[in-house]
């Protein structure tokens, strides 16, 4: 094990004894000193979970959460400087880790509110103007081809959960009313202006946005949606786009059109 490997692998373990390599310029007690550095390492990343998923840590409580944010630490460390993204993996750990288990919701609860940091760091993009998308929905040759791309900001979660009632739940201005934690919902988060919103959804509007973000043509992604909802209504659905400037570009290329 290479110098910085075993440092870091000391950090992460308690068990584990001071790198013998270490020494103290002033002639102080290394491993006392490496004891608080490490001890304030794993606090601040915990912290940094706690301060990204405060509802998760409302539904387990804290001394649950900061066990369970202990053993994600111990096997992910940061990646980047900014610590704002730091838990990008969370949900994931989380939808695995045997202890919570019996809250089965959790894990989409925590990919719920790391979108809303990312919505809120997301690029910033021009909107369209309204009257592009007009007058390309009068002309049906245009129309069959047209795709839409969406604000980097959002991003829609199906969950067999209701975790957009749950979230909402848990905030400050809340009403206090009985959730069906297993009743399906969808929702969407995305920035407009300097708020991040989080929106619950039907069905058929969460799988027409999600199609859209995977290049899907818009009418292709809307019978789809139409299909899971008959409820689905593509002109709503636009307004509200349009509405929150959430488009930010459109095309009209022909199927397998290349550019050069």
């Amino acid at each position: 094990m290479t110098q910085q490997a075993n440092f870091v692998a000391a950090l992460l373990d308690p068990e584990r004894a001071c790198p013998s390599d270490l020494y103290s310029g002033d002639g102080a007690p290394v491993q006392a000193r490496f004891a608080i550095y490490r001890n304030n390492l794993m606090v601040s990343l915990i912290d940094a979970l706690a301060d990204t998923f405060p509802v998760a840590q409302a539904l387990v409580g804290e001394t649950f959460f900061r066990a369970m944010a202990r053993e994600f630490v111990r096997a992910h460390l940061p990646t980047s400087r900014v610590m704002a993204y730091y838990g990008i993996e969370f949900s994931a750990f989380v939808e695995t880790f045997p202890p919570a288990a019996s809250l089965p919701y959790l894990a989409d609860i925590c990919r719920l509110e790391m979108s809303r940091v990312l919505a809120y760091h997301a690029e910033d993009a021009d909107a369209i103007n309204p009257a592009a998308l007009d007058s390309v929905l009068a002309s049906p040759s245009l129309l069959a081809n047209l795709q839409i791309r969406l604000h980097a900001s959002v991003h829609c979660i199906q969950s067999r959960y209701s975790v957009a009632s749950i979230w909402a739940q848990h905030q400050a201005d809340a009403v206090t009313a009985w959730v069906n934690p297993g009743q399906p919902e969808c929702v969407m988060v995305f920035r407009s202006l300097l708020t991040v919103h989080t929106q619950p959804l039907p069905v058929g509007t969460a799988q027409f946005l999600i199609a859209l973000q995977k290049q899907q043509r818009l009418l292709e992604a809307a019978n789809a949606a139409a299909q899971a909802d008959p409820s689905f209504d593509l002109v709503q659905v636009l307004a509200f786009l349009l509405h929150h400037q959430l488009i930010i570009d459109i095309e009209t290329k022909a199927p397998h059109e290349c550019s050069i």
